[in-house]
């Protein structure tokens, strides 16, 4: 009765939120007294799979078929139900993200479970199984009691920090009967971008609105990121006009971040752009304008235009990094 979880990979290779929705799921485990199983799609190494034992996984289903290399929401389904029959899981955990979004809800209904989609913190199990989670854009938080007999919950990314621990865990293939019909809908071709660190996965963004006046400015803010060794965003008018690629538009339409430290750089803060960032731990803002909605949000602020602001906080950043070598 081992507590499923949907370790994500990109070509076998595991990312910093698979790490931390195993720990969740061993989180859950520990209260339930069971133990973690994770649950491995397509292509990945042995060596790769036994590390996730260091995370809390004691055990490793693999349906190495190559043709889940990429998503494929009913396919991905098919073998998670099957994982959880086999191990006659109560509870099945997997990431708030575009993968979870698109596949845990259809396990849910094939389960027959309550589904909490979005959790922020570990279940309460003293009284039921309450699940906190972020609500109104995240203006408020709910906390919702599953009383099926199977649940299903998915994880904000980046909200504990990942501890690794020691030790490695067994490997078991899994054969799933996959049909054709589970293949309908295929990937083609898959563009990604390489060479920064990916917004999903960063724990510091600095992020650029209007403020910045023109794509031809933007190295003053790529210069603090690269300083930092943080992502880059954007809001959405500066995605919408071409400034920026449209991959770094977070907010309501685009997407949802959880940084560690977000720092918004001439934007004035509308709610739309504040419900994809408001669950940074930490918001500074930079802004000429002293009534700008976002600051009610940030934690930090300064009252400055952008373009002046930026170039004095790199070089502050370069004369701290140089004291502390």
């Amino acid at each position: 009765m081992s507590v499923i979880v949907l370790a994500e990979h990109q070509q076998g290779s595991f990312k910093k939120k698979s790490f931390e929705a195993i720990q969740y799921a061993a989180g859950i485990a520990q209260a339930m007294g069971t133990s973690v199983t994770a649950v491995v799609l397509g292509n990945a190494g042995d060596s790769e799979m036994q590390q996730l034992g260091q995370y809390g996984a004691t055990k490793v289903l693999h349906v190495a078929d190559a043709r889940l290399d990429n998503l494929n929401a009913r396919a991905y389904t098919k073998a998670l139900v099957a994982a959880a029959e086999k191990e006659g899981a109560k509870v099945v955990v997997g990431l708030h993200d575009v993968t979870g979004k698109a596949v845990f809800p259809r396990v849910a209904a094939r389960l027959k479970a309550g589904m909490v989609a979005g959790a922020v913190a570990q279940p309460d199990t003293a009284s039921g199984f309450v699940v906190k989670k972020t609500v109104f854009s995240g203006k408020a938080f709910a906390s919702v009691n599953i009383t099926s007999d199977v649940k299903v919950v998915t994880l904000m990314p980046n909200t504990f920090a990942v501890k690794k621990g020691e030790g490695s865990t067994a490997v078991e293939k899994l054969e799933v009967a996959f049909e054709d019909k589970d293949f309908a809908v295929q990937v083609k071709e898959v563009s990604k971008v390489t060479g920064t660190v990916p917004l999903a996965e960063a724990e510091l963004v600095v992020s650029g609105g209007r403020g910045m006046k023109g794509p031809e400015n933007w190295h003053i803010l790529e210069d603090l990121a690269k300083e930092l060794g943080a992502a880059t965003a954007c809001s959405r008018p500066v995605a919408d006009s071409h400034w920026r690629p449209h991959h770094e538009h977070v907010g309501q339409t685009g997407g949802t971040i959880r940084p560690n430290l977000y720092i918004a750089a001439g934007i004035s803060g509308a709610i739309q752009h504040l419900a994809g960032v408001n669950g940074s731990k930490t918001i500074v803002v930079i802004n000429k304008d002293p009534e700008a909605p976002f600051f009610k949000a940030a934690d930090y602020g300064v009252v400055g235009d952008v373009l002046e602001v930026l170039p004095k906080l790199t070089e502050a950043v370069k004369k701290w990094k140089a004291s502390h070598n």
